[in-house]
């Protein structure tokens, strides 16, 4: 770890705690039958806990279907939990509801993963980043002008950017956008779901590079969610790696790719692509598919797809636990540490 990444690690943990994630659950009930009486449950996210601290990049990772974005949109109140708490700022938003919960999404905002798909093409693009600041002022698009065309420049863009509509712009020009109107509110978290996944491999280090100088700018906390370790890698401060709906390994960034502990993280890293072709290692295939998140496996999750399987993972829940300093796994193997 490089002396700066050690002096930012040491400040990160002075700081205090933005946001607190305990147990938290989304369930999606399953219906079935002419009566459509339920019969189960879809586990999406199942008992997961963490902690942001202010201005840190937290990345959340896992294969796709984990419940990573479930996660995101749940902790940011986009759909509703069905257990667990919420905690920003000190204050529970878990069951927020109506003014209070408009007051609170002021300080949380998400960048989506399909830049497209989540602007209106009907509108300009000075309006479609002024809509959130008008939601909570009677300012007029006039006014506003001014204040979007420099968040317009900021984030890359033109201010003559301001009359033409999504369809005008590329795949990385439209991200920049949803950067923008993401901003607008200055909001406190960012949560950043597959910012760049949709995105041209030559384009997505230019956005990641804008993202880190925003954060350090408008002192911006990150959630951020990918399935791409190289990219979280590149972003995060600490990572939690997801599998199935439930939280296997939390650590920060070199512990994560140096030391992995869980062997679901231990087969994630073997995948990174290595760049000294003569640094060869091992990689780690994982036999099996995903086991479905209506019906998990027994015990821990991940017992049905691990090379490392006992007898008894298939009985006893692991739980998250700290086994190094800052660093946490819930895997058997590490019971007697």
């Amino acid at each position: 770890m490089s002396q700066a990444a050690e002096e930012k690690k040491k400040d990160l943990t002075q700081k205090e705690t933005l946001l607190e994630v305990n147990n938290l659950k989304k369930y999606y009930p399953v219906h079935a039958g002419f009566f459509r009486r339920k019969v189960g449950d879809i586990k999406a996210v199942d008992d997961i806990s963490l902690k942001l601290r202010k201005g840190e990049t937290f990345g959340l990772v896992g294969e796709s279907g984990c419940g990573k974005s479930t996660a995101g949109r749940t902790i940011l109140r986009l759909t509703s939990a069905t257990d667990g708490q919420i905690i920003f700022e000190g204050e529970n938003i878990t069951n927020l509801r109506g003014a209070a919960l408009r007051k609170a999404r002021q300080d949380y905002q998400m960048v989506f993963q399909d830049p497209y798909a989540s602007l209106n093409p009907k509108m300009m693009v000075g309006h479609l980043v002024d809509e959130p600041i008008r939601n909570y002022s009677h300012k007029s698009h006039k006014q506003l002008k001014p204040e979007v065309e420099q968040l317009l420049k900021r984030v890359g863009l033109r201010e003559e950017d301001y009359y033409k509509y999504p369809h005008e712009f590329s795949g990385g020009q439209r991200q920049r956008i949803g950067i923008a109107r993401a901003l607008a509110l200055n909001p406190k978290l960012v949560v950043a779901d597959e910012p760049v996944s949709a995105l041209d491999v030559s384009i997505q280090s230019q956005v990641l590079n804008l993202l880190k100088e925003l954060q350090d700018e408008f002192d911006l906390t990150y959630l951020f969610i990918a399935h791409d370790l190289s990219v979280v890698k590149h972003m995060s401060d600490r990572i939690g790696v997801m599998y199935l709906g439930n939280m296997v390994e939390v650590g920060d960034n070199d512990a994560i790719y140096r030391e992995p502990l869980h062997p679901y993280t231990q087969a994630l890293t073997s995948a990174i692509p290595e760049p000294d072709p003569l640094n060869k290692k091992e990689r780690i295939i994982l036999k099996g598919d995903v086991p479905s998140p209506q019906n998990p496996p027994s015990g821990c999750v991940f017992h049905t797809r691990c090379p490392m399987a006992m007898d008894k993972c298939k009985e006893i829940v692991p739980q998250l636990k700290e086994v190094r300093p800052d660093h946490q796994v819930a895997c058997l193997l590490y019971d007697d540490e």
